[in-house]
């Protein structure tokens, strides 16, 4: 008997394009009170897109998908972080990076209309800002935007901090709500050299006291190039750093997936 996999379903309401590659969609439907109970600013969901020219069983239950349909049937998982949460109006936002046709997830986005339905399963989350924290230091790419923006908007009063965000164009700099006492700098990308943004962060002034630390976006980036300066060189300690990669250039999710408990298992057989 397979194990049940029930996705909830999602309704779009509307979209806006709030970059040149950056469309935000926004959802309701009966996901809504689980995604509103979390606390995590980095709350997060994996949006599913099925294929086209198959009959799934309904109500939708991954689990049987997963047993009973062939490979080519198998949906397609996205992980994407929630941008806000509209509680007064039951809704909340996805922001999803679109480049033309490229991928799955975009391309939907880009043509999303309201009422059209999708399949989400989660929430997760694992990062809110620290009120024992005399600093916060956040880096992201433009994946890493939503939760960098979740995160300045739960601040707690009298916080200081700075953001480190990279885009590959000025046009995709977005307006972050950045509460008093923080600053945020733009670094620009050039094709798939994230160094500029490592270069800004590593001579960047160090504060005193316990920063805590919330660093996203590629992997390769922040799992190869801030995670060692932020846990090794600034000792920053596990609690207080928040540092995860979302993406790999080259890799669909499912690749990247495999990469991360690659390096997972590289990291415990050195530890």
């Amino acid at each position: 008997m397979p194990r049940s996999r029930m996705p909830h379903e999602l309704h779009v309401v509307s979209t806006e394009n709030v970059t040149p590659h950056l469309t935000r969609v926004w959802f309701t439907g009966p996901g809504f009170d689980a995604i509103a109970a979390r606390t995590e600013t980095d709350a997060y969901v994996k949006l599913v897109f099925l294929a086209d020219g198959f009959d799934y069983p309904q109500p939708l239950d991954l689990g049987v998908v997963q047993e009973t349909l062939p490979p080519e049937a198998q949906p397609t998982l996205r992980t994407y972080t929630i941008q806000q949460v509209d509680d007064e109006n039951r809704r909340f936002a996805i922001d999803f990076v679109v480049h033309g046709d490229e991928g799955i997830a975009g391309p939907w986005a880009a043509s999303a209309q309201p009422g059209d339905r999708l399949p989400m399963m989660g929430p997760g989350g694992g990062y809110s800002p620290s009120a024992d924290a005399d600093f916060h230091f956040l880096v992201g790419d433009e994946t890493a935007l939503p939760a960098i923006s979740a995160a300045l908007q739960a601040m707690p009063s009298g916080a200081r901090g700075v953001v480190y965000a990279e885009t590959g164009d000025v046009a995709d700099e977005v307006e972050l709500p950045l509460p008093d006492g923080f600053e945020v700098h733009y670094v620009r990308r050039t094709g798939e050299d994230h160094s500029a943004l490592r270069d800004a962060v590593v001579s960047a002034p160090w504060p005193d006291g316990a920063v805590h630390v919330f660093a996203h976006g590629e992997a390769e980036l922040t799992m190869r190039g801030l995670r060692p300066y932020f846990r090794g060189e600034r000792n920053v300690p596990a609690a207080l750093a928040s540092i995860s990669g979302y993406w790999r250039h080259g890799r669909t999710e499912e690749a990247f997936r495999t990469w991360k408990r690659d390096l997972a298992e590289q990291d415990a057989k050195s530890a």
